[in-house]
């Protein structure tokens, strides 16, 4: 009979560490993101119902990519975990660039 070892899970003050500095440049997109609507918004032109939604996808993009990281890599080792998060930050802040390109050349968000 074989039996298989399960590898230990990572303490939880170990997953609160990791998961606590990476959350805080999750942090600073989010932020970043909230800062670029806000800036938006109260310009000359405003923001129409597409630009709120475009503007509004940044913020809630790093939320949702943290959580699946997370949910992803808070089983894994260590240095797995990090990288999920990692991944999942990645991701966010390129999002984060297309989304200000785009709003830099399209005029369709403006004018609300």
């Amino acid at each position: 009979m074989s039996t298989t070892t399960r590898p230990r899970r990572l303490p939880t003050w170990v997953v609160v560490t990791i998961a606590g500095l990476f959350g805080l440049f999750y942090a600073f997109v989010v932020w970043s993101s909230v800062s670029l609507l806000v800036q938006q918004a109260t310009g000359t032109l405003g923001l129409n119902g597409l630009g709120w939604f475009v503007y509004i996808l940044p913020i809630v993009f790093p939320l949702v990519a943290f959580g699946v990281a997370f949910a992803i890599g808070a089983r894994r080792r260590a240095g797995e975990f990090s990288l999920a998060l990692l991944a999942g930050l990645t991701l966010s802040a390129a999002f984060w660039l297309a989304i200000v390109g785009y709003g830099a050349t399209s005029y369709g968000l403006y004018g609300g």
